[in-house]
């Protein structure tokens, strides 16, 4: 798993570095304030998320493997629903594609988001240390 973790790590993070500069020179001053408001935010879910699963590839010596993968996909899944999105939806100026059904998926997306992180709490929770002879 931690290959999987790796690369979907890096992916993720090189995905918001490239859509932040999409932002910053493609976007700005051609969309409206709000949009460009969720193309952002969906941008920091996705590095925040990206450093999350970075931590989590390191969690993976400490925790039982079923949380980290359950983490992971929840992570993954709730990032491509929340973040993309909103990354569609911020670009219905330029495109014309509006989200209609997909704005629906913004809150399943959160909410998946949100079990990640509650599984990390119980993976703490139900964590057991093991102690080191010295």
């Amino acid at each position: 798993m931690t290959k999987q973790f790796l690369i979907t790590t890096g992916l993720m993070g090189a995905l918001s570095v490239i859509m932040g500069v999409v932002g910053a020179h493609i976007l700005e001053g051609n969309i409206s304030v709000n949009h460009m408001g969720l193309f952002n935010t969906a941008n920091q879910f996705v590095m925040f998320h990206a450093l999350a699963l970075l931590a989590l590839t390191f969690m993976n010596r400490y925790v039982k493997r079923s949380y980290t993968t359950t983490i992971y996909y929840l992570f993954v899944i709730g990032i491509a629903l929340f973040s993309g999105t909103l990354y569609i939806s911020s670009l219905k100026e330029l495109t014309g594609f509006g989200p209609s059904i997909l704005s629906k998926l913004v809150p399943v997306g959160g909410l998946l988001l949100i079990a990640g992180w509650i599984a990390i709490v119980m993976s703490g929770v139900n964590y057991n240390h093991k102690k080191r002879r010295s």
